[in-house]
């Protein structure tokens, strides 16, 4: 059964959900053996950009695996404040410069990113 979130925006996030993932290096396999732990898990990106009041990108409804590591890219014209519900992840948008909030989808649901400050729905986030 697929529960859904409150688009309100009060919430709180799991500790994990705060914590910036390290960022990914290089994909190229290396040479030689190793003695390193596994490479981490694949990050599904999911990106949107607005232009002029439009939402271009990876709109509507994104489905991800419950347990799948996403990272929300979101670059703006105007200054905002993505906010993703549920979560409750957010982060500052500066014209022209790409945010990303990083984060395991480990919260089943629906719920909805949007920019904090003008209500722009962007997308609809459905674990599970």
């Amino acid at each position: 059964m697929l529960a859904l979130a409150l688009s309100g925006c009060a919430g709180t996030a799991p500790a994990e959900a705060r914590t910036p993932a390290p960022s990914a290096s290089s994909s190229a396999p290396s040479s030689g053996s190793s003695s390193a732990a596994p490479s981490s898990p694949a990050v599904r990106a999911v990106a949107v950009e607005v232009a002029g009041g439009r939402v271009t990108g990876d709109t509507g409804r994104v489905v991800v695996a419950a347990g799948e590591r996403v990272a929300l890219t979101v670059t703006s014209d105007v200054a905002d404040e993505l906010h993703l519900h549920g979560y409750d992840l957010t982060a500052d948008l500066a014209p022209g410069t790409p945010a990303t909030v990083e984060f395991t989808a480990d919260l089943p649901g629906v719920f909805e990113a949007e920019l904090h400050g003008s209500g722009t729905v962007l997308l609809s986030l459905q674990v599970g």
